[in-house]
């Protein structure tokens, strides 16, 4: 832990509330040592704010690794963690073409380059955006150039090519420059998936990508699929009621093929049942939804956000407990 990040951060939470410093010290590590909540956690939570029994309806790392532990068996988590093994897995839900750097020849990576204008290259177990590279092929055509781009991608790991999705004009108007996707969350319990929370995911106008970590915004999508809450930057602190880039209008937000995208994820989840607590990465396409990846730790974090919580102010460990019931608190 840094204790100038934690001074830092202490200081932001005083600007925002008014509350005194050493109030803030006192009540940061007194809940790092009865929750086990972490500074930057605190200040997501609002838990300046927040006293209380209402702490305890928080879902903690603990109670995310918990839920990990019972829902999810290791031996089949290399199916979510390689991209590539992904994509073979869940085929009929991804919806594109896509290449294996690792065994495609030179002639298979020239062959898919001619088929496909822009590509997507990643690595295969990459994180938050990071290498992550939108390239347009066709400035790869002629053979010398579109070798030394094979060599250098098998070189750099960006082992997984894919062919670039296409999205939608709606969600186009969140931002048209990355591709905004939609963390679903899902638990299989009893067989059976449950929705435990959606969030939408949006480039900040400047990137390809959405991910929170390069600079992008999230906001809570409810049961109906729409947007009920500012977006909040990370990188930024603020909160959007209006795209800064774009200028769209973002609560009330009508999120497209919504109905069609939790089907698809009910489905998913039933598709390796050994692996039960997923967040699905979920694009729309101009014909309906299709999976980006799945994640076998989902935060916990994003969704008790103190701006995005409704009025009750209470966080998400009810819903969990509701859906898992024993085995959850046995675990």
């Amino acid at each position: 832990m840094s204790v100038k990040a934690m001074w830092m951060m202490i200081q932001k939470i005083h600007a925002e509330s008014h509350v005194s410093r050493l109030f803030i010290l006192c009540d940061m590590v007194w809940c790092a040592v009865h929750y086990g909540v972490g500074y930057l956690e605190y200040r997501v939570f609002g838990w300046v704010y927040i006293r209380g029994k209402k702490r305890k309806t928080f879902m903690t790392m603990q109670d995310n690794l918990r839920v990990c532990r019972l829902a999810n068996d290791k031996a089949y988590l290399p199916l979510f963690e390689d991209k590539l093994q992904f994509n073979e897995k869940f085929r009929e839900f991804v919806h594109r073409d896509f290449l294996d750097l690792r065994k495609a020849s030179f002639e298979e990576f020239q062959a898919f380059c001619q088929s496909h204008p822009v590509i997507f290259v990643k690595e295969t177990d990459g994180f938050g955006g990071v290498g992550a590279r939108k390239l347009s092929a066709s400035d790869y055509q002629a053979e010398p150039s579109c070798r030394a781009l094979y060599q250098e991608l098998k070189d750099n790991r960006l082992f997984v090519v894919e062919e670039c999705v296409v999205q939608c004009e709606k969600m186009n108007l969140l931002c048209p420059a990355s591709i905004n996707t939609l963390r679903m969350v899902t638990v299989l319990a009893g067989g059976k998936p449950y929705l435990m929370y959606t969030l939408v995911r949006m480039g900040n106008g400047t990137k390809a990508v959405d991910n929170i970590s390069s600079g992008g915004m999230y906001a809570p999508v409810d049961e109906n699929g729409v947007i009920f809450k500012p977006a909040f930057c990370d990188k930024t602190g603020e909160l959007y009621e209006i795209h800064p880039f774009t200028k769209t209008k973002l609560v009330g937000f009508q999120i497209p093929f919504y109905a069609q995208a939790v089907e698809m994820v009910f489905e998913a989840a039933q598709r390796v049942p050994q692996v039960g607590y997923v967040g699905w990465d979920v694009a729309m396409a101009e014909d309906g939804p299709l999976l980006i990846e799945g994640n076998t730790m989902p935060g916990y974090d994003m969704p008790q956000n103190y701006y995005h919580l409704r009025d009750e102010k209470a966080g998400i460990l009810s819903r969990f407990q509701e859906v898992l019931g024993e085995r959850l608190e046995a675990n």
